[in-house]
């Protein structure tokens, strides 16, 4: 008679603060369950099976624990969205319940701005701004100067565009803080796997805000960004145009994007949630506060 016992063990050591295990890796690795048999003649036999996590029907491993945060981590902190554009039923309740989950409450200013002042004095008890562009500018200069005051204390700054002419607000602003714009309309709908060389198709491998993703959804129709010097790619899209790219220099983050379809539309296809949470924490820049969320 044979008696099996199964115990989840974890090669990865915990990691610090609020990340999981796994934080930085596209593909987790294989979780280590230790299987104990006990022969007919008494002996024991004990081994280590190293399995790879179970992936859901788009080829990331499923559950929280392969985000890059833990669950709750960001209890108490706020995402700030200036949120423009709204057509289309666009009522951010998706990303706001996946926020949620890593702890995050969610402000919005739907439609039209706070003045500048206001804007100042929210943003003080943010730990990151989220800007959502429609057609027409609405930011002014004023708030622009708010913004990078923002952003050069160290807060993350989430700058989303589309296909023309939903790009507005996102190139004044990602000229102001990171000298770059996005144009032009490329059909997307497809979901990208890992680059397999820098440059390629797909999203960058091995950075925190690609944990957990092999497949990454690209968003509908879509801009593309000029790249520079400052920022790294972290999307390119089925096309072969830079969708998504990220500023980490200086203890300062930002995140540029033409895809703010995948916000809304497609959402159930591969990586989208994930990889809002992932922004999310990444952006809550924890390197740099430590949790502290206020301007001094």
């Amino acid at each position: 008679m044979i008696t099996t016992a199964l115990a989840l063990l974890t090669a990865l050591t915990v990691s610090s603060g609020p990340y999981n295990a796994s934080a930085g890796q596209n593909a987790p690795a294989p979780v280590g369950e230790k299987r104990t048999v006990v022969h007919d003649d008494g002996t024991i036999e004990t081994t280590t099976v190293y399995v790879p996590p179970k992936k859901d029907a788009y080829g990331n491993a499923q559950g929280n624990q392969y985000d890059l945060a833990v669950d709750g981590a960001f209890d108490g902190q706020t995402v700030a969205v200036l949120h423009f554009y709204t057509q289309e039923n666009f009522d951010f309740h998706l990303p706001q319940a996946a926020l949620k989950e890593k702890g995050f409450s969610v402000y919005r200013w739907i439609n039209t701005p706070p003045s500048p002042e206001e804007l100042r004095e929210k943003l003080k008890k943010a730990s990151e701004l989220w800007i959502i562009s429609a057609a027409d500018r609405r930011l002014s200069d004023e708030h622009i100067k708010v913004i990078k005051e923002y952003f050069d204390a160290g807060h993350g700054v989430y700058i989303w565009g589309d296909n023309e002419p939903y790009y507005s607000d996102a190139n004044a602003v990602g000229k102001a803080l990171l000298g770059v714009e996005m144009h032009g309309n490329v059909p997307g709908g497809q979901n990208v796997p890992v680059q397999a060389m820098n440059g390629h198709v797909g999203v960058m491998k091995d950075h925190l805000l690609s944990t957990g993703l092999e497949n990454v959804f690209e968003g509908i129709t879509i801009a593309t960004i000029d790249e520079n010097q400052y920022l790294k790619p972290l999307i390119y899209g089925s096309a072969g145009n830079l969708v998504t790219a990220v500023y980490e220099k200086d203890g300062k983050r930002a995140i540029f994007d033409g895809g703010f379809t995948r916000l809304y539309l497609g959402w159930e296809t591969a990586g989208t949630a994930r990889y809002v949470k992932n922004a999310g924490a990444w952006l809550a820049n924890y390197e740099k506060f430590g949790g502290k969320v206020t301007l001094k």
